[in-house]
């Protein structure tokens, strides 16, 4: 528990260095771009499709007019987007973590490992295609784990519980991953990953829950359409250093095990013994006949 808060800390401070609010800007500029395209190409589509399900759906017939008797029609105009969003967010989530783990994650090993590990040997148990295929497959999984979900989600703590458990999953596998590949080797990670799971699944859900706050922001832009072009690329900031302060939490934490790790498996100190040990039987001098053969010796 004292590393896990430790590591926190660093974290938090680490994410006012100039660096590091100069790294975060590369996914927020990637993100962004992608963010706009979707809005100029797809948005309104999007919500017409959602729209036109909705007006010949019988369920949607039914709950306006509930809202109608308890005077609340006029969200009708809303859902659409609304609905729209929350399908998009989880997308959003997920290619701001990929952005982050791409983009940032070499950078802020580096710096750390500067900074606090220097001696820290590196033994490379990974690269970067099989730390992007890791991620992409890390990615594939957790989607279809919400798709599969989506269901439990009418169950109200549910929705509460599984979507950030189902983040934190994601959030873990990749970003401890990237903290090690550099310095780890294969044997190391995976004893890092056993020992450590629950800490650094921990670590991960609660990321997932800090990414709920602009997941508020970004809904809100639809409600309120002349501050959308300000509310999304703030929820777009937000993401990112959030996701961006994981990072830093993850490395500080991972690196700190893998040094403590290796002060465990280290080579034993030679004995040394001092007068108080007592007299030490000494080796009996080796001899050598002069009739032995120099093949034998």
């Amino acid at each position: 528990m004292g590393r896990l808060l430790d590591s926190f800390w660093r974290a938090a401070a680490y994410c006012l260095r100039g660096r590091v609010i100069l790294l975060s800007l590369l996914p927020l500029l990637l993100m962004m771009g992608l963010a706009l395209g979707f809005g100029y190409y797809g948005w309104q589509p999007a919500v017409d499709w959602v729209r036109t399900a909705l007006d010949i759906s019988a369920l949607d017939n039914s709950l306006w007019r509930w809202l109608q008797d308890v005077g609340a029609g006029a969200l009708r105009t809303a859902l659409a987007p609304l609905i729209v969003i929350f399908a998009v967010t989880p997308l959003i989530v997920a290619l701001s973590l990929l952005a982050v783990a791409l983009l940032m994650m070499p950078a802020l090993v580096e710096l750390v490992a500067q900074r606090r590990f220097p001696a820290l040997e590196r033994k490379r148990g990974g690269s970067f295609f099989f730390s992007l295929l890791w991620a992409l497959g890390s990615a594939l999984l957790a989607a279809m784990a919400l798709v599969i979900s989506v269901p439990l989600w009418l169950v109200p703590p549910l929705v509460m519980v599984l979507p950030p458990l189902i983040w934190g999953w994601l959030t873990y596998r990749v970003l401890a991953y990237d903290a090690l590949s550099e310095f780890a080797s294969v044997a190391e990670r995976r004893e890092l990953f056993r020992r450590h799971r629950p800490y650094l699944l921990g670590m991960g859900i609660l990321a997932g829950y800090l990414g709920a706050a602009p997941s508020v922001i970004w809904a809100s832009g639809a409600l309120l359409a002349t501050a959308f072009v300000i509310l999304v690329p703030l929820a777009i900031w937000l993401y990112t250093v959030v996701f961006a302060f994981a990072a830093l939490w993850f490395i500080h934490y991972c690196l700190a095990a893998l040094e403590a790790l290796r002060a465990e498996t280290g080579p034993a100190p030679p004995s040394i013994h001092t007068p108080a040990d007592g007299p030490q039987e000494s080796p009996a001098p080796l001899h050598l006949s002069s009739e032995t053969p120099h093949g034998h010796l």
